[in-house]
């Protein structure tokens, strides 16, 4: 994936690369054939195959914790129920920053 390809609504590999590539050792490598980030060979995020989800390293107490802080953002498929990563919606807190107040707010009685 270049710098370039954005999520399904609008937010760039690269804002994701910003936030990553400043930190000590982290490298920029491939997981599951999809870009990801490593330090010391161990994987801490990468771009989960549906383009929309980083997949994002967490112990099990600080997902809860995120998951149940903002699940608009952070959630886990049955896949990831036992391992310790939770999801983070991109394109979702992309749209979010910029969608009318009113657009989400269906978005989110939808979901319930």
């Amino acid at each position: 994936m270049t710098a370039r390809r954005r999520t399904a609504r609008g937010l760039s590999w690269a804002a994701v690369r910003r936030s990553f590539l400043p930190l000590p050792g982290v490298v920029e490598s491939t997981s599951y054939r999809t870009p990801a980030f490593k330090v010391a060979g161990k994987l801490l995020a990468r771009l989960r195959e549906d383009g929309e989800d980083l997949v994002v390293r967490a112990n099990f107490e600080e997902r809860e914790m995120l998951m149940v802080a903002a699940p608009e953002f952070f959630h886990v498929t049955d896949h990831y129920v036992r391992h310790p990563w939770v999801l983070v919606r991109l394109a979702e807190q992309a749209w979010r920053a910029v969608a009318p107040k009113r657009a989400v707010a269906v978005w989110d009685a939808a979901r319930r």
